[in-house]
């Protein structure tokens, strides 16, 4: 049986790797050890970063609720409560959107919320 050289995939891997490094600053860029550990690594703070994404949303959802809520004269944990007693079951996204962009709705929920508790 003939013997498998294995130049060509070799080649291929190091050009996908090269090309995926494409735009990082110096040797990062051109060589293929120093541009394998910084794809890996930039791969290692995307999946991070996906997940912090998530988290920092929420937190801004959040920050966004509680101040329309103060503005309404609650505070965030309080108005939550009232729209579950309420049984008004609104994620956060939605009502942070209503928090900035439709204040008499947010007003609306808030005098829900105080009726229930």
């Amino acid at each position: 049986m003939a013997r498998v050289k294995g130049a060509m995939m070799t080649r291929k891997r190091r050009k996908s790797m090269l090309k995926a490094a494409k735009g990082y600053w110096g040797a990062k860029s051109k060589h293929f050890k120093m541009a394998k550990e910084a794809v890996m690594k930039s791969g290692n703070y995307a999946f991070a970063g996906r997940k912090m994404k998530k988290r920092d949303f929420r937190s801004l959802w959040i920050t966004r609720i509680s101040a329309q809520a103060k503005v309404n004269g609650m505070n965030y944990s309080t108005f939550m409560h009232g729209l579950k007693k309420a049984g008004i079951n609104l994620n956060r996204k939605m009502l942070a959107e209503l928090a900035v962009s439709d204040k008499e709705a947010f007003a609306a929920l808030c005098a829900q919320a105080k009726a229930a508790l």
